[in-house]
């Protein structure tokens, strides 16, 4: 009898074993699966850095040595409501990294501030450009801003990735601008100043594109005949669903993404697999996506469901992304020719997520320039 009753104790234990470790792995799974989907539709207000000035010379500055602030190209030090535009690295060693200063004052050791792609301030402060803040009145209420007058009628309407701010595509600002092009920077539902969205979360494109639709509609009552689309990051998602549904769409000449997450379902895995999870906890991640938003994911992929309006496009991607996957670019540019999508692809070795321009920055213009005034009539 007690020799019975040992296996049946034993068999309890294993099935009890087994039921705590199952919960503990779906508890898991399940903590995951929201963590990510926080990352994709949590709306972020990024306040001041860490990055502290050690030493300051001859336009020199020096700092930290961190992968930040080792990376190579351009790259802006903001601090106390000013900026410095840092260049190249001159020296490395003894754990700190200096780099040249290439723009505006420099700080003074003790400075504490934060090391950004773009530019910091207004079209004035980054450039030194006249610019007038605009209301565009948007379905959810009004949403400013930022318009660098020009010459032509061919407007530049530009639109930030997620959780970024509009200075972030001030980067080719005075590329657009030397060609006589109006300039446009939006902001979008959930933008500092601009309203919230109904659930306070980030859409995905999957209604921000209406808020592009008001600015375009703008652009046109100020004179606008035609635009460009500028989007960065979640901005091309925004480009690309408003070419796919606005009645405006035909406005547009041309369009330029800068690393798109289109293919939003691979993004997650891949992200997943940076936090060391399978990807299996991104595919799920996704699933928890749609059913806090209400998107179905799988309408803003660009192949699958490529726009009804397809202008020419330039492609722009660096290899070492390591938030939205390079492969997913060069996939949309193979598969032009299929669209019928006119597809221009640049990849810039090195660099994270949108940082083409910082890591070489004479290339970057030079391709914007070449593909507007080949496709929008600009002037060089």
């Amino acid at each position: 009898m007690a020799s019975e009753r040992r296996p049946r104790r034993w068999r309890r234990r294993a099935w009890i074993a087994a039921g705590v470790a199952l919960a503990v792995l779906v508890a898991g799974l399940g903590y995951s699966a929201w963590f990510g989907s926080d990352q994709a539709i949590k709306v972020r207000r990024w306040g001041a850095g860490d990055v502290m000035v050690l030493a300051s010379g001859d336009r020199t500055v020096t700092l930290a040595d961190t992968p930040a602030t080792r990376k190579p190209g351009t790259y802006w030090l903001e601090w106390s409501g000013a900026g410095t535009m840092l260049g190249e690295v001159t020296s490395r060693g003894g754990g700190k990294v200096t780099r040249a200063v290439l723009d505006g004052a420099v700080p003074s050791i003790g400075t504490s501030g934060s090391l950004n792609v773009a530019p910091p301030g207004d079209p004035e402060v980054a450039w030194g450009l006249d610019y007038s803040e605009i209301t565009v009145p948007t379905e959810l209420g009004p949403a400013p801003a930022w318009h660098v007058p020009g010459d032509g009628t061919t407007w530049f309407v530009a639109v930030h990735g997620q959780n970024a701010r509009r200075k972030a595509v001030q980067k080719v600002l005075p590329v657009v601008h030397r060609l006589g092009m109006p300039f446009l920077a939006i902001t979008y539902r959930n933008d500092e100043g601009a309203p919230a969205s109904p659930d306070g979360l980030i859409h995905l494109g999957d209604t921000e594109w209406r808020d592009l639709e008001a600015a375009v509609r703008t652009a046109r009552g100020l004179g606008a005949r035609r635009v460009v689309l500028y989007g960065t990051s979640m901005g091309g998602v925004v480009a690309g669903q408003f070419l796919a549904r606005s009645p405006l769409a035909d406005l547009v000449s041309a369009v330029i993404m800068d690393a798109p997450p289109y293919d939003l379902e691979r993004v997650s895995e891949w992200n997943a697999a940076r936090f060391g999870m399978p990807a299996f906890a991104g595919w799920l991640s996704s699933r928890v996506v749609e059913w806090r938003i209400g998107v179905d994911q799988d309408a803003l992929h660009l192949i699958r469901h490529p726009p009804a309006v397809r202008p020419p496009l330039l492609l722009i991607h660096t290899d070492d992304d390591t938030e939205v996957p390079v492969g997913s670019s060069r996939e949309l540019a193979a598969a032009g020719p299929r669209l019928g999508w006119d597809i221009r692809y640049e990849e810039f070795p090195g660099g994270d997520h949108t940082e083409a321009w910082n890591v070489d920055r004479p290339r970057y213009d030079r391709l914007v320039r070449d593909f507007l005034t080949a496709h929008a009539g600009a002037v060089p």
